[in-house]
């Protein structure tokens, strides 16, 4: 494996994509709305209405909830205010979903961008005429995706960090986040849901002509993380750090093989061929 190709193939793509506007411009736009504007928004709402962000606790949809709610939760809940609670609720608990949303989404548009960008580029055949393998090939555009999404991800996690507990400080009276359970979505979940959308992002691409096929023909991954967002909220499934690393093991083995998969079906000629 000549992994000098493989970085190569990575840095060109990267290059491009940067320069791509259909790439950079979400990566503006979502961070922007997840990590600042809807955080600080329920801060200011809870400041200039605290009674009614206490109340809400005792909501009858947030009922079956707060019943069922672990100990790991209801312990520290417990210790806090109305106001406290629910800001510590909002954006500790049902937030953390949203940042598996990111890299997934960075990493397919990246990763669609590849194939079906440089059709659309008219690079291709040049791309395909290099003396790296296949496999060579495959690996680079996944590690062109791979490195921009989880590195975005993880600017994003330490600005969302810094917003919620400055923006919160007054409320918390402290520095409350990270809560440990965002360690292993952040740190292990979300570079194994990055590689899995990426391989399947990449196969897909190689067999679309356009960039926007490509893409939407992967959206369908972040289905994957609404069901984690809906189980959260109805109290089906309680993210904790055991939760989460047997989460990201699964994604992690799932994405291993289809990797596997996907590197051993990719054949350069028949994608020259379609071109052609």
């Amino acid at each position: 494996m000549n992994w000098k190709a493989i970085f190569t193939i990575a840095e060109k793509d990267i290059r491009e994509a940067s320069g791509n506007r259909a790439v950079w411009v979400p990566m503006i736009v979502v961070p922007a709305i997840f990590i600042v504007i809807m955080p600080l928004a329920l801060i200011i709402g809870a400041i200039a209405a605290p009674q009614a962000t206490s109340s809400a606790l005792n909501d009858p949809d947030l009922a079956t909830f707060l019943q069922r709610m672990p100990a790991f939760m209801a312990e520290p809940l417990a210790r806090m205010s109305g106001l406290q609670g629910m800001i510590w609720l909002m954006l500790g608990y049902f937030f953390a979903p949203f940042f598996l949303i990111i890299p997934l989404m960075f990493a397919t548009v990246i990763a669609a961008e590849s194939f079906a960008g440089e059709r659309e580029r008219k690079t291709i055949e040049a791309l395909l005429y290099t003396p790296a393998s296949d496999a060579e090939l495959f690996l680079g555009k996944v590690l062109a995706a791979g490195l921009p999404a989880v590195g975005i991800s993880w600017a994003c996690f330490l600005v969302y960090a810094l917003v919620v507990n400055i923006a919160a400080y007054p409320i918390m009276g402290g520095i409350w986040f990270p809560l440990p359970t965002w360690y292993a979505l952040i740190f292990w979940v979300s570079p194994a849901l990055s590689l899995l959308g990426i391989s399947a992002t990449v196969l897909i691409s190689s067999r679309n002509p356009t960039f926007m096929g490509a893409y939407q023909s992967s959206a369908s991954l972040v289905l994957l993380v609404v069901a984690l967002l809906v189980g959260q909220a109805t109290g089906v499934l309680y993210l904790s750090v055991g939760v989460g690393l047997a989460l990201g093991l699964v994604i992690w083995l799932v994405a291993a093989g289809l990797t596997v998969v996907a590197v051993r079906t990719f054949n350069r000629a028949s994608l020259l061929t379609s071109v052609q």
